[in-house]
């Protein structure tokens, strides 16, 4: 009997569970060990923070869904990996330490045959003083309790613009370095659809701060897309929508402090400013999980395992060095460790070689550059592709490893601009590949045929037919495994 053992139960955790034991039956142990009790659709968790949606319709307990597919859920973090075991055990293991209630921080050890770290992002609001909800200044729509608490906030400043009070919301990243544009923009523009609905957007600036150097760039460098049978760029296309719904951009920013009411940042050109504000919902970046890896000997072996933030290092080219040498071929096709033949990330977890958006850097030295976005659908594909890869190992099956290369990889993005049965818009993307390759598409880095983008309220159809859907996969209903990743 194979063990496979799981770290995270995310979307590329979850995903890998369900498809090993599909593929496995009950003559193997699939194992996931995940800290939170509770599975998070985190797509529609903009939809919690402008209170259209409520936490319960954003989660489900893990542990009946696995109960019911036979896969053994332990609620614990993983704390250190030992990847050649030791003295007292004969192959690989974990060590993790329980968020189970009643028995919190019992450190226990589970051994496995192949590992798959879906661990996902660690949220380093630490690295801004002064961010996030906690102990910082600023909301966060990162978790579906953080929605929550932002939703409440945002409640509260209706209630004062109705009152005739001038208030400003400023929404975007939080660091320089952060990914996930994309759900700041979503979020701007439902809390600007939300203060119409209100009727107090006569009393409201919207501000939209980011770290993207031009409008558009969401991270993947931007795209030249087919919109109603012409070429247009997501740049244009997104300065006509801020155009049209009045929100003000402030671009290539880095958030250096966090006050209370007021934040400080530096720009592309090294100025620095302060802007004050009366809401503010900013993304953190993302580290990977705090894992120690060690080898039989009881050396600290964490390096060789993980880049410097944490993301487990797979068959990708760290060494591809300037901007100029960037290549396709740089991406990892198997996201199999180099070091370990039976060790494996997905989705966040993996340490990618390079950004995908040109590098930037102010004449500080400070970086201002999205980090290349893993999530949604590309951490679907990779640990669906993972999982089958370690499938076959156990099964015996002589066959080349699965790939799923975000370089070959399409995928599609639908951004939420404002929720309605009637009035309800969203902006609709697709783009072939994710990672550009300017040699196989010299013109554009994509394929036209497969990108393009339309906005309106159908868009928004698709954005909840999706929330719908994958909620319904992620509960692994009758013939889930039919709804693509």
């Amino acid at each position: 009997m194979a063990r496979i053992v799981i770290l995270g139960a995310g979307v590329a955790g979850h995903t890998a569970a369900l498809h090993a034991k599909r593929w496995l039956g009950k003559q193997h142990q699939v194992i996931v060990v995940a800290p939170n009790a509770k599975w998070n659709w985190i797509p529609s968790n903009i939809w919690v923070g402008v209170g259209n949606m409520t936490t319960d319709q954003v989660t489900f307990p893990l542990a009946p869904i696995y109960r019911r597919k036979g896969i053994e859920f332990c609620r614990a973090l993983a704390t250190e990996i030992h990847p050649e075991g030791d003295a007292d055990h004969a192959s690989g293991y974990v060590v993790v330490r329980s968020t189970e209630e009643g028995s919190e921080g019992t450190l226990s050890t589970i051994e496995y045959d192949y590992l798959i770290n879906c661990t996902g992002p660690k949220l380093n609001f630490a690295a801004t003083p002064g961010l996030g909800p906690d102990i910082g200044h600023t909301l966060s729509v990162c978790t579906a309790n953080h929605a929550a608490m932002t939703a409440e906030r945002f409640k509260a400043a209706i209630e004062r613009l109705k009152t005739g009070e001038k208030l400003r919301f400023v929404i975007g990243t939080g660091h320089g370095t952060c990914t996930c544009e994309g759900a700041a923009f979503e979020f701007t523009f439902n809390v600007e659809h939300e203060l119409r609905k209100a009727g107090v957007r006569e009393n409201a600036e919207v501000v939209y701060f980011s770290n993207e150097a031009q409008l558009g760039d969401f991270g993947v460098g931007g795209l030249v897309f087919t919109q109603q049978g012409f070429q247009t760029t997501s740049q244009l296309w997104t300065e006509s929508l801020f155009r049209e719904r009045g929100v003000h951009a402030v671009l290539g920013a880095h958030v250096t402090n966090v006050e209370s009411g007021k934040l400080s940042y530096e720009q592309l050109d090294g100025s620095t400013h302060e802007l004050n504000f009366d809401f503010a919902m900013l993304l953190p970046p993302f580290r990977g999980a705090d894992l120690v890896a060690i080898d039989k000997e009881g050396n600290d072996i964490t390096g060789r395992l993980f880049n410097p933030a944490g993301f487990l290092k797979v068959d990708a080219n760290y060494g591809a060095g300037a901007y100029e040498n960037w290549t396709a071929a740089d991406w990892p096709k198997t996201y199999q460790s180099p070091e370990y033949g039976n060790i494996y990330a997905a989705g966040i977890a993996f340490a990618p070689p390079h950004q995908i958006s040109k590098p930037r850097t102010t004449p500080n030295g400070t970086i201002i550059t999205p980090a290349p976005p893993r999530t949604g659908m590309p951490s679907g594909m990779i640990a669906k592709a993972v999982t089958h890869t370690v499938v076959d190992r156990i099964k015996g099956i002589n066959a080349a490893p699965h790939e799923a290369p975000m370089t070959k990889m399409g995928a599609a993005c639908v951004a939420s601009a404002g929720t309605g049965l009637r009035k309800g818009s969203a902006a609709a993307m697709t783009m072939q590949p994710v990672v550009p390759d300017w040699q196989k598409y010299p013109a554009t880095g994509r394929n036209m045929a497969g990108t393009f983008g339309e906005i309106g309220l159908a868009g928004h159809w698709i954005k909840f037919m999706l929330h719908v859907m994958f909620i319904y996969k992620a509960k692994a209903r009758p013939l889930w495994w039919v709804i693509p990743e």
